[in-house]
Parts: C-alpha cells; structure tokens; sequence
C-alpha cells in the first residue's frame, strides 16, 4: 500500500509523527485570566528542514505573518512558535518588534539562527502582547521539547476551539515509510484564501522548498480553501510546512513517483484538519458540502460552492432543519457563476428538489430530518460545461452570536 487509507485523528503524535520533530508548549497567561493554561507552543527539526507557506489574502497582515513571509525566502527552517489568546495584529513596530523578539528567543533556545525560526500568533486583534512573559514561555517549551509532543501543542494554539486537530499520514518508497503529520486550530473567522487558521505540519521526507511549496498550494487549494464558517478570512491565516528528510533517502524531485506520494499524503492530511476545523465551528451543530458540477470552469464552480456555504439563510436553514432549498439555488443565482435555469439539478441528502428549470414533487418532512443529520450533502449541476469543485460549511447557530458576542471581553 502506496499511502495510507485515510489520515487518521490521533493523540500524542501529530505534528511530531514524523522523525526528528519535537514539540514544547509554555504558558505565558496571554489572555490574562490566571489560568495557567498553555498557550505557546515550539516546533522544532533536529535537522534543517525545508520550508515552505501559505498566508491569509487579507491586506491586514499581522505581523507574525510579515516576519514569517520574510524569513521564508530563504527556504529553510529548524523551529516555528506560535502563541494563542493575542493576535499580534494592528500592533505597529511594537507588534513587529514583539515578533521579531519571539523570533530571536526562539532561536536562542534552539541554537539556530534567527532567520530559521517561523513565527505565528492568533487570537484578540490590535492589543499588545505582554512579551516579557511570551519569551519566558518560549524559554520553559525549549526546556519541555519531547518528540510525543505534538498533542498538547495542538491544544496550545486553540482559541475558541473545542478540541485540538491532528492529522496524519504515511507514504511508503523504496522500503522506507514516511509520515506527514500536521495541527491546526480554527473556529471562527473562517472563510477560503485562506480559511482562517493556523495550520502546520511536517514530514521526514526529503523535498526541496521549492517543491514542497508547490505540493503545499496545491494541497491548500483542496481543503482549506474550501472551507467556509462566516463568511470572514482573518489577518492571521498562515499554513507552515517543513521536510527535514530525517527518515533518509534522496531528495523527492518535481514529478517523480515520490513527489506525487508525498502530495497525496500531504493532501490527505490538509483535508483531514480542515474537516475538522468546520466541524468545528463556533457553535456549529453539523456540517454540510456543497458539490457543484456542470459549471464553465473550475472557479466558476468553487465560486457558486462557495457562495452556498457562506450564505447566512442556507446556514441557517441547515441548523433549523428547514428543507427551503429555495435558498440554495438563489444562492448559486447570486454567484456570478454561469448556469442554464432549465437544465440545473439541485439535490439534497439524495432527494432531487429542482430540475428542467421548475420544482421536482419531493417529501419535504424526509428532507427536514436529513437535514438535521450530522452531515448533509448538496449536490447542483449548473448544466454549462464539465467543472466542479467542493466546498465545505457548517450550519449557523444563536451559539455563534453568543461566542463572537464576548470573544474580546
């Protein structure tokens, strides 16, 4: 068996799945409740890895995201932190300082230069972190590092998370098994390009930053940037890869049989955690997918995907059980997808609702109780062409109001 089946949901490992990663989490009391809860977690490669990101589109970058961009033109990484409860966005040149200090104590902690450590930050926009006690958490996750330390890393980086997300995956190659393993945490704020979240994963395969990127847009493509929650992508977004080739072996070239492997394993790691991620959601009581098929092209289809998943009234007709499809085909109409009236299809939960441009007689009350299934599935053929795209949402709950009502107080 080339890749495995399915990336599995795992505890203990995660990020560190793969040779020669360890994880370390500090408490700095960002959020300043006295909790003592972790919330800073270290990332560490024995060996220099190749590196590789993809940030959020927003033109409000944090400044974690500027220092992380900068510091990844030069292809290699041995550590990434990341800290939860305090965005570092809207800060000014403190907030760029305060990251370029989580940069530089980083590194001393590691032994590395400052320039091969990545940094991340989620949480409240436009407060000051209290740095002083930032760098004495980085300080006691360098003392902790463990290669089983994936798990608490993963809840360390949660915000309004209920649980942690991990996923991994392995490829076999020339008698070696390799592993991907990767953690992200999202909830809210979360829309494509990218969804928001803090995403990173890892693997003990050999690969150039150069390829790894490439497999990593593509993989982004297929799993974050499908997924919606509310409709609003943050100033945080960020999904960090290393490949420090611990597990030996030559380096994966562009267009090899171990490349592909490696892509597919990745991909299959990147839609496990953004699975998880709209399971997720603030308040969310189930998920719902949006395939969309018979579009013009590609993005004409994942637009009219997308534009079902962020609607408010389809969310919340998915929360209340209500079958009124009515607002997913005027969803689609609203697009700016092309579509033929007369030849679209639209199917919920295996019921055909609409078709030939007119009502289709279905048993509205089996709709209504699909529709409060744990997952739902909606299929449209917009009846133009030969494109589809999939796109991931979560239903809208008063549970959502009440979260985001009180997040910053």
């Amino acid at each position: 068996m080339a890749v495995s089946a399915r990336p599995r949901a795992v505890r203990g490992s995660g990020v560190t799945a793969p040779l020669g990663f360890s994880a370390g989490v500090g408490c700095a009391d960002i959020r300043g409740d006295g909790s003592g809860r972790p919330d800073l977690a270290l990332v560490v490669s024995e060996l220099p890895a190749a590196a590789a990101g993809v940030f959020t589109s927003n033109r409000v970058k944090a400044a974690p995201v500027v220092v992380s961009q900068l510091h990844l033109k030069r292809g290699l990484a041995r550590a990434l932190v990341a800290n939860s409860g305090n965005a570092n966005a809207c800060t000014g040149s403190r907030g760029l300082a305060d990251a370029l200090r989580m940069v530089q104590r980083a590194a001393e902690v590691v032994d590395c230069a400052p320039g091969e450590v990545l940094v991340a930050s989620t949480g409240v926009i436009g407060r000051p972190l209290p740095i002083e006690r930032v760098e004495a958490a980085i300080e006691g996750a360098g003392a902790q590092l463990q290669p089983g330390g994936g798990h608490p890393a993963a809840e360390a980086i949660m915000t309004t998370d209920t649980h942690p997300k991990e996923a991994e995956a392995h490829f076999e190659l020339e008698g070696r098994s390799y592993q991907v393993g990767g953690m992200a945490k999202g909830s809210g704020m979360i829309h494509p390009d990218m969804a928001t979240l803090l995403a990173f994963v890892a693997t003990d395969a050999s690969a150039s930053p150069e390829l790894l990127g490439e497999l990593l847009r593509e993989g982004v493509r297929g799993s974050f940037n499908t997924i919606s929650v509310d409709g609003d992508t943050s100033t945080n977004d960020c999904c960090l890869a290393l490949a420090n080739g611990a597990r030996g072996g030559p380096q994966l070239e562009p267009g090899s049989r171990g490349a592909g492997l490696l892509g597919e394993a990745l991909a299959r790691v990147l839609e496990e955690l953004a699975e998880q991620v709209v399971g997720d959601g603030e308040g969310a009581t189930r998920t719902f997918s949006v395939l969309v098929t018979g579009a013009a092209s590609d993005g004409e289809a994942m637009l009219a995907a997308r534009t079902v998943t962020a609607s408010p009234l389809v969310k919340a007709a998915v929360h209340g059980g209500d079958p009124n499809w009515g607002r997913v085909l005027a969803a689609v109409g609203r697009s700016g997808a092309a579509l033929a009236l007369d030849r679209c299809r639209l199917t919920i939960a295996g019921q055909l609702l609409f078709a030939n441009g007119q009502a289709v007689e279905a048993e509205l009350e089996r709709l209504a109780q699909a529709l409060l299934q744990p997952r739902v599935e909606i299929e449209m053929d917009l009846g133009v062409g030969e494109a589809r795209a999939l796109a991931r949402g979560c239903d809208l709950s008063a549970e959502y109001v009440r979260v985001n009502a009180d997040y910053s107080t």
